[in-house]
């Protein structure tokens, strides 16, 4: 079978569209500085139990802090299901700070509950 040259270029076109494209808002860990680890005990503002990356909102320093944690399969199998992760649960993050200055920080650990999940 032979496609003509405009069906040809609408599959092409159609394919790319289709095609998976990375998450611009990820990026890789050398974007947290590992050498200014901080540690809070705070109630979570928010809470994203979701893929690629859990997340959390904390306050601290008077802003709103984005702690990104594990995958979700990552924090079930260490023994952190969703339920753990309640908006005004106190928690201890472990985290270390972007180094652009953004208030976002990548979690290293997390205690809830008096449980601590190891998430790397």
């Amino acid at each position: 079978m032979h496609l003509r040259a405009p069906t040809a270029l609408v599959i092409m076109i159609c394919a790319m569209l289709l095609a998976p494209v990375p998450l611009s808002a990820h990026h890789g860990w050398s974007s947290y500085d590992a050498s200014k680890a901080v540690k809070v005990e705070v109630p979570l503002a928010a809470v994203r139990y979701q893929n690629p990356h859990g997340e959390i909102e904390i306050e601290h320093e008077g802003k709103t802090w984005v702690i990104v944690l594990a995958p979700v399969s990552r924090m079930q199998a260490r023994g952190l299901p969703q339920d753990d992760l309640k908006v005004g649960e106190t928690v201890i993050v472990e985290a270390y700070p972007r180094r652009d200055g953004e208030p976002e920080m990548r979690a290293e650990r997390i205690t809830v509950k008096g449980k601590t999940v190891e998430l790397r």
